[in-house]
């Protein structure tokens, strides 16, 4: 059973955290990576299994209006997978017995919780970046002809194609960087304490603000391990994904108290 305080809910206190923690907490998320592999893959073949069915949407004749609903599927589903992650480094932290009914039971347990209000945000997010991804592209490219992605790639290296991506990708790192602040500690500790998800956001806020510069740096290295890991047919996230998430645990450890 997870491990919820009693008494009035309280802000943590935001520790100041070093590049030496990351290293740490990678290490022992490498650790409790190879104590439950078993848990891991599962929990990261959600993922896998969704990227291809992304992919086979996009490639697929007739099957686009697919990838809406399927990549939609990700942040609703990424908290509830990340709490999974997150329990099990939870219950090797303290010695107790890993068993799927106990750990699928916390996880569904969230659904009552705060859990899913940080899905709701993550949704609301996705939603409008990809409403102003749109509306990006059609201020750039909206008067080009442009008959598919896989013949028409030229058109993105023109000068009005190379403003597109230029635009929004910087528009899609602060939305990034956003997101990420508000839910890197945010939802190991709606898993462990008893706070609201409003506090919860505004405590992973405020120690991204408190620790940019290694706080970013793993917003960083997270977004390029992802990105790596998703080349091989997504396979590379069948370890990437259960390392940072149990690496995720440990460091939301040492950056509160």
């Amino acid at each position: 059973m997870t491990h919820v305080e009693t008494g009035p809910p309280h802000v943590p206190e935001i520790n100041e955290v070093s590049f030496a923690d990351l290293g740490a907490s990678l290490r022992a998320g490498w650790r409790d990576f190879r104590a439950a592999p078993v848990y891991g893959l599962a929990f990261a073949s959600v993922y896998v299994l969704g990227g291809w069915l992304v992919a086979w949407a996009l490639t697929a004749r007739g099957q686009l209006w697919w990838t809406l609903p399927a990549s939609a599927g990700f942040p609703i589903l990424g908290p509830f997978i990340a709490c999974g992650f997150y329990e099990i480094s939870r219950r090797l932290e303290t010695g107790e017995a890993l068993d799927w009914s106990g750990i699928a039971g916390v996880i569904f347990r969230q659904k009552d919780r705060q859990i899913p209000s940080i899905a709701a945000v993550i949704v609301v997010f996705f939603l409008f970046w990809n409403f102003l991804a749109h509306m990006i592209f059609a201020l750039f490219l909206g008067t080009a002809t442009l008959t598919n992605v896989s013949s028409s790639l030229g058109l993105f290296l023109t000068a009005q194609g190379l403003m597109m991506l230029a635009v929004g990708t910087a528009i899609g790192a602060v939305f990034a960087t956003l997101l990420f602040s508000l839910t890197v500690v945010s939802l190991p500790l709606l898993l462990e304490r008893e706070v609201d998800f409003v506090t919860a956001m505004l405590t992973s806020l405020a120690l991204v603000r408190e620790n940019p510069v290694v706080m970013l740096g793993w917003g960083a290295f997270i977004a390029v391990t992802l990105f790596v890991a998703m080349i091989p047919a997504f396979l590379g996230l069948l370890v990437a994904l259960p390392v940072l998430g149990h690496a995720s645990w440990h460091l939301y450890r040492r950056a509160l108290s």
